[in-house]
């Protein structure tokens, strides 16, 4: 509602399938070829993410692929395959790295990276790769496409004015959700922030059309269409210096979205963990990536690099996390 339908559905969304049709154990972990682990971690949340992991397994993108040269959905499609299907303990992501720049120009081989940039490139490639047959489509229809019906969703800001009361919509797009987590000490109350009106004033007054002059008003983000994957990125790099928020924020196995949505009342919209990206150290410029991922079996594993081991799911919840991942 209040939103353009799309003119043409890219993809059918009952075919997407949120839970595991493998039943399967933990896969391969994947070799370090120098400050690579921020990849490696990235590339095990995506693997175990079950709808994406279902359809990459079927095939069925390479078998349609009509794409010259560089296609990150066949790259993703060949890594998932090898990684669930090899018998060997530890693989090397080969496709990936070799494909490294053209997920982001400004990555460099060797370097250490952001997983949270890495992650952010490696979906929009994975949705370039979806949208190259069509060109020309409106906002709506390129929503529609594998990628952003599982991981996309739309934010809503509504403004308030505070001389006539009008009230001013706009709606956006979002493929994760990044929250401050300076004044908060857990996921919920990150997102209570998230979801607070804040007030427009002074010099960041807002131009109400309906008044015709600059007004002080309200302006409130909410989740208007939620994702079926859920992603958070809790921000824990200061922009400027690097330096790093390394406070305990407690985030939870079940998490309601409800009470952060434009229709606050309603059924609760439950999603439940089934990854945690971790960085362990003191700064963004250094340290080590490793995540703890729920396998198609249910179970725990910890992904560090080649090492892939079983772990408690109390041991998932008490990470110090940098990414978030929730699937319906």
């Amino acid at each position: 509602e209040g939103m353009t339908p799309p003119q043409r559905i890219l993809f059918p969304p009952e075919k997407i399938c949120m839970v595991w049709q493998q039943r399967q154990s933990a896969g391969a972990g994947l070799r370090n070829v120098g400050n690579t682990c921020f990849l490696n971690a990235v590339l095990q949340c995506l693997t175990y993410t079950p709808p994406l992991a279902n359809y990459l397994l079927s095939r069925e993108h390479s078998q349609a692929c009509r794409q010259q040269g560089f296609c990150m959905m066949c790259i993703m499609e060949a890594h998932v395959n090898k990684v669930l299907h090899s018998s060997v303990s530890a693989v090397l992501p080969l496709a990936v790295l070799r494909g490294f720049r053209f997920i982001g120009e400004h990555f460099q081989l060797g370097r250490e990276e952001d997983a949270h940039d890495f992650l952010c490139c490696t979906v929009n490639a994975m949705q370039r790769a979806c949208l190259s047959a069509s060109n020309d489509l409106d906002i709506s229809s390129q929503a529609t496409t594998l990628i952003y019906q599982i991981f996309g969703g739309f934010l809503r800001s509504r403004v308030i004015c505070f001389s006539c009361k009008a009230v001013s919509d706009s709606y956006e797009t979002f493929l994760d959700v990044p929250l401050d987590i300076k004044a908060a000490s857990s996921l919920t109350a990150a997102l209570e922030d998230f979801v607070t009106p804040e007030q427009l004033d002074g010099e960041n007054r807002f131009k109400c059309s309906k008044c015709e002059k600059n007004v002080a008003a309200s302006k409130r983000f909410t989740v208007h269409c939620a994702p079926k994957v859920l992603t958070v990125c809790l921000k824990r790099f200061d922009c400027f210096t690097g330096g790093k928020i390394s406070k305990v924020v407690e985030y939870p196995g079940y998490l309601d979205l409800r009470p952060y949505m434009s229709q606050a009342d309603g059924e609760p919209l439950l999603y439940s963990l089934y990854a945690v990206l971790v960085h362990s150290g003191v700064s963004c410029h250094g340290g080590h990536y490793f995540c703890y991922i729920k396998a198609g079996n249910g179970l725990w594993y910890r992904m560090d690099d080649e090492s892939v081991e079983l772990h408690s799911f109390d041991t998932a919840l008490r990470q110090q996390a940098y990414l978030l991942f929730y699937a319906r």
